[in-house]
């Protein structure tokens, strides 16, 4: 029996127990369309395509399935660019399926081809940060692409792949025998347990060091890997630091985290991390936010420390620093193994009450300094106060997704996650707009959750057509708009190094204060909102906003505070020289040891 390809392209993704997919209509895909609008698939159709990319990146951080996009050529496939390479740089799986100008115009620049230096290779836009990019040439090739697709975007580390369709190609009938491999082919890939040797080794490693840290990243999440990383932990009384990526891998209030290392980590967990002899790193690239730029001695100092890395991605073992061990592992697995050989060369466990102890302490003390300015009745709001009320009404199990900024940074250090999976940061990429659009997707997933980013102005001002798709298709979700009319961390990292704001903070052409009115904005959207008038207003607005049954946008008036840290960046050095860094190392002091290079002037 022949059938056009579109409408088995659609007949496959429901087999995969696809239920969305998202993206934007244009003349390529019209007949992907056609196929979708009978089908058990519901069409997210959004205003633009990087919505479409990041809600789908969204979605696929709740389910850890490949999500599906689906856009147009030139435009369309550019658009969506930025939420396609921001799932990439977190390992979000996605399979992307775009149209394409028609097979037999190739190279003669029909409308809105992408054409510069080769014909028919507008595909080759997103091979510099896609696992693989595929051209259809004929239809009856689409069955095995699209097998290897998901398969490909959902094993070792998951990350998005593009299908490019010419739109003949998907019009064009062919024989359903040719989709019968896809029934038979398996849906999940194994992930890699540790070499039993190297668990033994990695157990022994730890059971005999007297520093020990677990660093985990975000990769403890993506494999589910929470529960036994605490069993780890809490048998040999080991402290946890983590990424941002990480956070919420056990809960920020657990004895043993220390919380986040890096540009807006803490002391205590600095001076676990550099004075430890064994480090485990777990599911982590030892990123520059995450090590302090790599500044020896600030977060991590390879001198004293051995480095034991367990990644899904070789290409990451190793890469920033030195490693005794180096293991491909998906970490759920390897956990359990590295504890069952742990509790044999160690039966008792371990117990560090004084460990505890100072963790506790330390939490406390900075609690205690940060809370005047959590209580403080100022209005523009301060941050600190925002992030109070919204821990005090929303339900431990609510999904926060962040976006860039005080929201994200500030959150990460300040916000105790108490569930895995309960927040959603966008590290490697740090796009503007990510939250606004990815809170999207992931209320679709958890239709049962509530579900609310923290997003400044300069952010949510990227893209606020997300306010259509809500309103469209009922996506109940909370937008709450930090507020403080600037791009606020850039605002800061300029006035600390150059005494300017120059470029960041928005004003009318005679200097005054400029910020749109996002509540009317939404409302003209169909959406409800309330901008909120004073510090108290906020927890009554916010209350309103989480009990409404229907999508609701806060605007709210927020003043313009650093993130405190004691961290490094080398941004401030390479603006504001140091005399102790030269070439992105830190220079020693005579006695031998580190000097962390002074940026008290940028948290001023």
């Amino acid at each position: 029996m022949k059938k056009l390809l579109s409408h088995q392209i659609v007949d496959y993704l429901e087999r995969r127990d696809v239920k969305y997919v998202f993206g934007l209509c244009g003349h390529t895909v019209i007949a992907m369309l056609d196929a979708l609008k009978d089908s058990k698939l519901k069409f997210i159709s959004v205003r633009h395509e990087q919505i479409a990319s990041t809600a789908a990146d969204g979605y696929a951080r709740i389910t850890k399935k490949a999500s599906v996009v689906m856009c147009h050529l030139g435009p369309g496939l550019s658009n969506a660019t930025t939420g396609v390479l921001n799932a990439a740089l977190d390992s979000i799986p996605m399979v992307v399926i775009a149209g394409d100008v028609p097979s037999y115009y190739y190279g003669k620049h029909p409308h809105q081809e992408v054409n510069m230096h080769c014909d028919g290779s507008q595909y080759d836009i997103y091979k510099p940060f896609v696992k693989r990019a595929w051209r259809v040439d004929t239809p009856e090739m689409m069955p095995e692409i699209l097998d290897k697709a998901f398969r490909l975007a959902e094993s070792g580390r998951p990350g998005p792949v593009l299908i490019s369709v010419p739109m003949d190609i998907f019009s064009q009938e062919i024989d359903t025998e040719y989709f019968a491999r896809t029934y038979r082919d398996s849906r999940v890939t194994v992930r890699p347990a540790l070499d039993p040797d190297v668990a033994k080794e990695i157990a022994s490693r730890l059971v005999a060091a007297k520093q020990p840290v677990l660093h985990a990243g975000g990769g403890i999440l993506s494999s589910g890997a929470s529960d036994e990383l605490a069993a780890l932990a809490e048998y040999l009384d080991i402290p946890i630091s983590r990424t941002l990526m990480g956070q919420g891998c056990v809960p920020d209030t657990h004895p043993l985290m220390l919380g986040q290392t890096g540009f807006w980590g803490f002391e205590l967990t600095h001076k676990m991390t550099t004075e430890a002899d064994v480090i485990l790193a777990l599911g982590t690239r030892l990123a520059e936010a995450d090590s302090s730029s790599w500044y020896e001695g600030v977060t991590f100092d390879s001198e004293r420390t051995r480095f034991l890395q367990i990644d899904i991605d070789p290409s990451e073992i190793g890469r920033n620093y030195p490693v005794d061990i180096g293991a491909i592992a998906d970490l759920k697995p390897a956990l359990k193994q590295i504890l069952a050989e742990v509790k044999l060369l160690c039966p008792e466990g371990r117990s560090n009450p004084e460990l505890r102890e100072t963790i506790a302490k330390e939490k406390a003390h900075f609690k205690e300094e940060n809370q005047p300015i959590c209580d403080d009745e100022r209005f523009p709001m301060t941050p600190q106060r925002i992030l109070r009320d919204v821990k005090s009404l929303l339900p431990s199990d609510a999904i926060i997704v962040t976006d860039v900024g005080w929201n994200k940074n500030g959150m990460a250090q300040q916000y105790d996650i108490e569930l895995p999976g309960s927040i959603h940061h966008c590290s490697g990429l740090a796009t503007m707009g990510f939250g606004s659009a990815a809170l999207l997707g992931v209320k679709l997933a958890a239709p049962d959750k509530k579900v609310i980013t923290l997003i400044g102005d300069g952010g949510f001002g990227t893209n606020p057509s997300v306010l259509a798709a809500a309103k469209e298709y009922g996506i109940n979700v909370v937008w709450v708009v930090m507020n403080n009319a600037a791009f606020g961390t850039i605002a800061g990292l300029e006035a600390a190094n150059y005494n300017t704001r120059f470029g960041t903070v928005f004003h009318t052409p005679d200097g005054e204060r400029y910020t749109p009115e996002w509540s009317v904005i939404a409302q003209g959207y169909g959406i409800k909102s309330r901008k909120v008038v004073s510090a108290d207003d906020f927890s009554v607005a916010l209350k309103e906003a989480l009990e409404a049954d229907e999508p609701y946008l806060l605007d709210v008036p927020m003043e313009n505070i650093v993130v405190p840290t004691p961290g490094c960046w080398n941004i401030n050095d390479i603006y504001s020289p140091n005399e102790l860094v030269d070439n992105g190392r830190l220079v020693k002091k005579e006695n031998g040891k580190y000097v962390s290079p002074s940026h008290a002037k940028s948290h001023k």
